[in-house]
C-alpha cells in the first residue's frame, strides 16, 4: 500500500489504530499524517487513551492481546503531534462510551463460546473473555477512555465553534 501524494488529503481520519502503533512510532505516525494533509486539511484521531500521566501497558495485554501496542496519555499524543505543526483544534474525551461496546463484545463472546472454541480453542476464548472483562472495568472505573482529537494545519480551516458538527449531522440525517 502506498501513501497518498504529499499534501493531497483534505480530510483524514485514524480510528482505533493509533494505540497499536506503539510509543516508538508516534512521531513517524504524525510525520506521515502531516505530510499527507493539505495545508487547509483536517484530520480526526480516535484512539484509546490513558487518563492522567503516561504509564505502561499491563503485561497480559502486551503479551497476549496487543503485542507492541501502547495506551497513550493525552499529553504524549499531543506532544508527538506538535512537532509536525499539527494543531489540536478540538479534543473530546469519551468517558464511558467504549465500556458499553466492550460489554456488548463480552456478551457476544459468551453467546458464541462454542463457535469461538471450534474456530480457535478454549484458551483463546478464556484470554479474550478475561481481557474484555478487565478492559470493561478499566473503562468504567479505571484509567482508560477514548480520545477524539481533531487536528488541522491552519487555524482558519475550521469554523470558530463546534456548531458545524451538529449541522453536518442534521444534514446527514436529512433534517
Amino acid at each position: 500500500m502506498t501513501s497518498p501524494p504529499a499534501g493531497s488529503v483534505s480530510i483524514g481520519s485514524s480510528v482505533g489504530m493509533f494505540e497499536h502503533v506503539g510509543r516508538p512510532q508516534f512521531e513517524t505516525f504524525f510525520r506521515s499524517c502531516a505530510n499527507m494533509l493539505a495545508d487547509d486539511g483536517v484530520m480526526l484521531l480516535h484512539t484509546i487513551g490513558r487518563i492522567g500521566t503516561p504509564g505502561t501497558t499491563d503485561a497480559f495485554t502486551r503479551k497476549y492481546i496487543f503485542p507492541g501496542g501502547y495506551i497513550p496519555a493525552l499529553s504524549e499524543t499531543v506532544a508527538a503531534s506538535e512537532k509536525y505543526r499539527l494543531i489540536a483544534s478540538d479534543v473530546e474525551m469519551l468517558r464511558l462510551h467504549y465500556a458499553r461496546t466492550l460489554r456488548a463484545w463480552y456478551a457476544n463472546c459468551e453467546a458464541n463460546r462454542e463457535r469461538i472454541e471450534v474456530m480457535f480453542d478454549a484458551r483463546f476464548y478464556r484470554m479474550w473473555i478475561f481481557y474484555l472483562a478487565g478492559a470493561t472495568a478499566a473503562f468504567e472505573n479505571g484509567g482508560m477512555c477514548n480520545y477524539q482529537i481533531q487536528y488541522c494545519r491552519d487555524r482558519r480551516a475550521l469554523p470558530l465553534t463546534r456548531g458545524y458538527i451538529g449541522e453536518g449531522e442534521e444534514a446527514l440525517r436529512g433534517r
